[in-house]
């Protein structure tokens, strides 16, 4: 939703300069790529560990934040609080916020490492995990990225338009993320419209027929992937009944005692959900785990037009704790549906070829947050572990990486003794390449736009869906801003001349 000429190697800055422990002559200049926890968590750890660096925060949209904007439930205001102390870390005298530079296409990372002492890859995960079965690109399957990403405001994604015109939903997947899917898909209207999802999405969720939402997972009950929370939530979630198979609980409820408590606890849960009598509630929304399957084929409607239905494996899983796999087995299953929603994972991409990348692994190589082949080049959160966890991770892996980066200039592992331009050089560079940068004050600015358009319809804000709305409303906000300021300077002579 770039490229550099350079080779990857050897590059950056070289080795054996005086302890960090020595006040620089001028300020260490950092530069964090990506606006999101990650890159967020990195800029505070660093601000925080010496009063000699300076951060700059260069992220491709217009506004910070990344997942926890885009990617946090709307129903889920709780964890986005993290956002107030991201606020205060771009607020911060020493750190500035660069919204609306693409690095990789804008602006390379080797302009970048000759700018700056040291440079931070933080920019999460684009890409999507693919099923790799036949189907899996016919209208009706969608990416829980892009699902997520439409009803969220995720630009990119705004012209999603998921067809919810049938009854049965499948999702692939059974973590936190496709547990948000299908909450989203069968809650009463009255709660979201609470929350900041967009207009689009609510508009498109109103008029759903999706009756039913099922997560299909390659492994069993005692291997799903969610916490307990999510699990809660939809236990409890109004007019809904859980969907189970009782088959797929064989041999749990004697594992139980030998779990440890936090799978314990989950497993309870589910067992529970089980083994409620729901019989008698009429007229509500299902959804439901199935447990040992694996996509083999997406099923198309009779004329080939679109997705009619999922066929999956029946597996049988082999090995015991925590290296337990899933085999097929010659069984199959089918289930008819309208919608296949692959949440499999994410995957971080390639930023510049100037930058080592582990295709298999979809991460940047890197020991302890230092990119192997390339001094003064780090990575953090996802790009640099994968797409796992939750925001408490991603917080402990920046700590970590912004902990390296500190080592390394304490050691002279990273050459201070020559001053660099950051900001000041780059930004007048992209400039004359077109691109206009946002700063937090701007943000604030659309902030505040986006606020006084959901108060309106009584929303914590209505998201601005489009890059070049954004950019207008900040150009707006500019303008009105300059015509205010000269008034008030109009006004000032006026008070003088007629005094």
């Amino acid at each position: 939703c770039g490229s550099g000429s350079p080779p990857a190697g050897r590059s950056g800055f070289s080795a054996g300069h005086r302890s960090f422990s020595s006040p620089p002559a001028s300020p260490t200049k950092v530069c964090v790529v990506g606006g999101g926890p990650a890159g967020f968590y990195t800029a505070q750890s660093l601000l925080k560990g010496s009063p000699h660096i300076q951060v700059d925060i260069y992220e491709r949209l217009p506004v910070p934040f990344g997942l926890v904007r885009f990617g946090v439930a709307p129903d889920h205001p709780e964890v986005k609080n993290v956002i107030n102390t991201f606020t205060q870390t771009a607020q911060h005298k020493r750190c500035h916020f660069l919204g609306n530079v693409h690095v990789g296409k804008d602006i390379t990372i080797q302009e970048l490492m000759q700018a700056y002492h040291a440079v931070v890859l933080s920019y999460g995960a684009e890409g999507n995990r693919t099923m790799g079965v036949s189907g899996e690109g016919l209208p009706g399957v969608y990416s829980a990225k892009d699902f997520v990403g439409w009803y969220n405001g995720l630009p990119c994604n705004k012209e999603l338009q998921p067809d919810l015109s049938h009854e049965t939903a499948v999702i692939l997947g059974q973590g936190n993320v496709a547990l948000d899917v299908a909450r989203i898909l069968l809650s009463p209207l009255d709660l979201l419209k609470k929350t900041d999802i967009t207009q689009n999405a609510l508009e498109t969720l109103a008029a759903s027929k999706v009756q039913r939402v099922l997560m299909v997972g390659r492994r069993g009950p005692l291997q799903v992937a969610c916490t307990i929370k999510e699990l809660r939530e939809m236990v409890n979630m109004p007019y809904t009944a859980p969907d189970m198979l009782p088959a797929d609980f064989q041999h749990v409820a004697q594992a139980l005692a030998d779990l440890p408590r936090p799978r314990k606890r989950l497993t309870e849960l589910i067992m529970k959900t089980l083994n409620e009598d729901h019989r008698g509630r009429q007229g509500v929304k299902r959804w439901g785990f199935r447990f040992f399957r694996s996509p083999l084929e997406v099923l198309p409607s009779a004329d080939g037009s679109r997705a009619s239905g999922i066929r999956l494996a029946v597996n049988k899983l082999e090995g015991v704790g925590d290296a337990v796999t899933a085999v097929p087995t010659s069984e199959v299953d089918e289930i008819a549906c309208g919608m296949i929603i692959s949440s499999i994972g994410y995957k971080s991409l390639p930023i510049d070829p100037a930058v080592p990348f582990d295709f298999k692994r979809a991460i940047v190589p890197n020991n302890m947050g230092r990119v192997e082949e390339t001094t003064g080049l780090y990575c953090s959160g996802w790009v640099k572990r994968g797409p796992t966890g939750v925001i408490a991770t991603t917080m402990n892996d920046s700590f970590d990486t912004a902990r390296t980066i500190l080592q390394d200039l304490e050691s002279g592992a990273i050459n201070v003794s020559v001053s660099r331009p950051g900001s000041s050089e780059v930004v007048p560079l992209l400039e004359k390449r077109g691109v206009r940068t946002v700063s937090f004050a701007d943000w604030e600015k659309i902030n505040a736009e986006e606020t006084k358009q959901g108060t309106a319809v009584g929303k914590p804000r209505e998201k601005l869906l489009d890059v070049r709305e954004i950019m207008f409303s900040y150009g707006l906000c500019c303008l009105i801003s300059q015509m205010t300021k000269i008034l008030q300077s109009q006004m000032t002579l006026s008070i003088h001349s007629v005094h």
